[in-house]
């Protein structure tokens, strides 16, 4: 049970895909703009990171190691992810309309999120169990939607805010981001999956 609690702790704060992996850069920046669309974006990017990681585990545990077909792992991991992402949309559209109606524009821009892909592959090879890899996979969606509202709620305050010219726009994005990662580097040696 400690060891699941350390991948959890590790994954939202010490490995964070965005922070200290640098996967997800693309929708961290281009999906920060407004808090609202953050969190949307992040429930979306959560339910489909968590059911591709579990999926892509099933698949890589059961699957491919007995078979010893190990190398097809990227293959079997696009493959996962997409149906993923059609599950997720079919199970909100009937289960939950409203969350649906939420999440639904968000969806297909999950699908090119580069953070899904290096979720799903880094839990086949960093780590040992079915069960750990769920709680990987949880743990990187979280501290991706920790990092992206963050980043939102930023951006919000710094257009309120008297930025010198020169670093209106990408290069104030970039350099608040690269403070970001340095307070997350406080984090390390705090766990480590």
């Amino acid at each position: 049970m400690s060891e699941l609690i350390v991948i959890l702790v590790g994954t939202i704060f010490v490995n964070n895909i965005v922070m200290e992996r640098l996967v997800g850069v693309g929708p961290f920046v281009g999906a920060s703009r407004r808090i609202d669309a953050a969190a949307t974006m992040s429930l979306a990017t959560l339910l489909v990171v968590t059911l591709s990681t579990t999926a892509a585990a099933l698949v890589y545990q059961f699957v491919l190691i007995p078979l010893e077909l190990d190398y097809l792992r990227t293959l079997s991991a696009v493959v996962v992810i997409g149906a993923s992402i059609k599950l997720a949309q079919i199970a909100t559209r009937r289960l939950r309309p409203m969350l649906h109606e939420a999440i639904r524009t968000y969806l297909p821009l999950v699908a090119t999120n580069s953070a899904i892909l290096g979720v799903a592959l880094l839990s086949m090879e960093e780590v040992e169990t079915f069960f750990d890899a769920v709680i990987y996979g949880f743990g990187s969606a979280v501290g991706f939607v920790a990092v992206l509202v963050l980043m939102a709620g930023i951006r919000e305050r710094l257009e309120a805010a008297d930025v010198p010219m020169p670093f209106r726009g990408a290069a104030i994005v970039l350099l608040t981001a690269g403070i970001m990662s340095l307070a997350f580097l406080g984090f390390a040696g705090m766990a480590r999956p």
